[in-house]
C-alpha cells in the first residue's frame, strides 16, 4: 500500500477514531484514574475505592443479585425463547405469535418498567399480576364476605377468642334468635344477600337470622330487630357448641335466616372464625423476598422475543434431511428436539446467552423503575448501586470504581464470543 493510499485509508477512518476515543477510550481511562482517587478527587486513595467494593453493604447486595440475573435472566429467556421458535415453527399463525411476542422489545426500558410497577401493584384491584393470583387462590379457598363484621350495641354476641362470636345465653328450638351484626358497608355486602326476614318457628328445630342490623338515617330502624331495608348475611356459618364440641351446624340463606336440627336445642350458636378473616390479597411481589425475581420477570416478558427471533431464524436454516433422518430411524420428537435440534442450534443459542448476559450485567432502568424505596436496597444492581455512589452519595471514587469492576466483568464475556465468532468464520 504506497503513502498516498494510507493517507486516503486514515483520512475516512479518522472520524470513526475520534468519536471512539472521545466516547469509549476517553471515559474508561477517565474512570480507570478517577477511581485511585478520593471523593474529592484531588487526594490519591489507592486500592481503597476498590477495597470498598467488597465491604459495602449495598454493593454487596447488589454483586449478588447481578449474580442472580446473569444466571437466570438469560437462561429463562433463552428456553422460553427456544420453546416459541421450535412450537411455532409449523403451526399457520405462527408468525403472528412471534409478532406478539417480539413486540415487548419495541418498549423501552422505561416503559416497561412502569408497566410492571402497575402489573405487582399490591391491591388486586389494580395489580394484574394479584389479580390472578388471588382468583385462583379464592377458586379453593373462598375468602369471607364479611372481614369486618362484628356486634354491636346490646348485642346478644360476645367474643369467643380468635375472631369468632358465641351467644352470651344457649338457644332454645321453637324460639327464633337474632344473630345482629355491624361493620359490613351496604356496597360490600355478598351478591346473594337478600332483605332480611324474621326467621319462622319450627317445632323440635333452632331457627334464627343473621343480618347486618344497620339502616342509613338518624332514628331509622330498630336496633335488634330486623327493619325492611336491611340485608341478611348470605353465607354465613352458624355453629351449634355444647361441652365445647360443635353438634350441628347451618349457613344462612340470602335473607339471613338459618335452620338448625334438634341437636341444637340448649347449645350456644357459634359465629366461626372463617366468616369474619380477612380477604387474602395476594403476594407482595415487590417486598424484600420476591422484588428480584418479579423484575427478572419483566425482563424475561421483554427479551423472550428477541431470543426467539434469532433462534427461529437458526432453525430456518438447519438441515431438515438430519431431522427426517433421525425420525426414520426410530426417534421419537423430544428425542430429535435434545439430540438433533438442539445441539446444531448450539451456536445460535451461545450468541443469545452471551448477549443477553452482556445486557442484564448492565440492568438499571427496570430496577430503579419498578422496585418501591423500601425495598430498593433489596434489589440493588451494580449499575443501579453506581447511579447511587456517583450522583444520590457523592462518591464519584467508588462509582468509577463500580464502573471499571463492570468493565472486567463484561470483557471475559465478550472474549469468549469474540473467540466464537472467529472460529465460525474459520468453518
Amino acid at each position: 500500500m504506497t503513502g498516498t493510499r494510507k493517507s486516503v485509508v486514515v483520512l475516512f477512518l479518522l472520524p470513526a477514531l475520534v468519536l471512539l476515543g472521545a466516547l469509549v477510550v476517553y471515559p474508561i481511562g477517565y474512570s480507570l484514574i478517577r477511581s485511585f482517587y478520593d471523593q474529592s478527587g484531588d487526594s490519591f486513595a489507592g486500592f481503597d475505592n476498590y477495597e470498598t467494593l467488597f465491604t459495602d453493604d449495598g454493593i454487596r447486595t447488589a454483586l449478588k443479585n447481578n449474580v442472580i440475573w446473569v444466571v437466570f435472566a438469560p437462561t429463562v429467556a433463552t428456553a422460553l425463547g427456544l420453546i416459541f421458535a421450535v412450537l411455532t415453527e409449523r403451526i399457520r399463525w405462527g408468525t403472528a405469535f412471534k409478532l406478539v411476542v417480539f413486540m415487548p422489545m419495541a418498549i423501552s426500558m422505561l416503559a416497561a418498567g412502569i408497566i410492571f410497577r402497575l402489573v405487582y401493584d399490591q391491591d388486586p384491584d389494580k395489580g394484574v399480576a394479584n389479580a390472578v393470583w388471588v382468583g385462583v387462590h379464592d377458586t379453593f379457598a373462598e375468602s369471607s364476605a364479611f372481614p369486618k363484621a362484628h356486634p354491636g350495641r346490646d348485642s346478644p354476641l360476645k367474643p369467643a377468642g380468635g375472631g369468632a362470636f358465641i351467644t352470651k345465653q344457649p338457644v332454645g328450638a321453637g324460639t327464633p334468635v337474632a344473630l345482629p351484626l355491624v361493620g359490613v358497608a351496604p356496597d360490600l355486602m355478598p351478591d346473594g344477600a337478600k332483605k332480611a326476614a324474621t326467621a319462622e318457628p319450627a317445632d323440635g328445630k333452632v331457627t334464627g337470622t343473621t343480618w347486618q342490623d344497620f339502616t342509613r338515617g338518624k332514628g331509622v330502624g330498630k336496633l335488634g330487630g330486623v327493619d325492611a331495608a336491611e340485608l341478611g348475611y348470605a353465607g354465613m356459618k352458624i355453629e351449634a357448641v355444647k361441652d365445647g364440641e360443635v353438634v350441628a351446624t347451618a349457613t344462612a340463606a340470602g335473607d339471613g335466616t338459618f335452620t338448625l336440627p334438634a341437636a341444637a336445642d340448649g347449645a350456644l350458636l357459634r359465629l366461626p372464625a372463617d366468616n369474619f378473616k380477612e380477604p387474602y390479597n395476594g403476594l407482595n411481589w415487590l417486598g424484600p423476598s420476591l422484588v428480584t425475581p418479579a423484575i427478572i420477570g419483566s425482563y424475561v416478558w421483554m427479551w423472550a422475543g428477541f431470543a426467539m427471533v434469532l433462534i427461529a431464524a437458526g432453525l430456518a436454516g438447519m438441515p431438515r434431511e438430519l431431522l427426517e433422518a433421525a425420525r426414520v430411524d426410530g426417534a421419537n420428537e423430544w428425542q430429535v428436539f435434545r439430540r438433533v435440534t438442539v445441539p446444531l442450534l448450539a451456536p445460535v443459542l451461545a450468541v443469545v446467552v452471551v448477549t443477553l448476559m452482556i445486557n442484564v450485567l448492565k440492568v438499571f432502568d427496570l430496577v430503579f423503575i419498578i422496585a418501591p424505596g423500601s425495598s430498593q436496597d433489596d434489589a440493588n444492581v451494580l449499575a443501579l448501586e453506581l447511579y447511587r455512589k456517583g450522583f444520590a452519595s457523592d462518591q464519584p471514587g467508588v462509582a468509577s470504581a463500580i464502573a471499571v469492576f463492570l468493565l472486567l466483568l463484561v470483557v471475559p464475556v465478550m472474549w469468549f464470543n469474540v473467540r466464537r465468532l472467529r472460529r465460525e468464520v474459520r468453518r
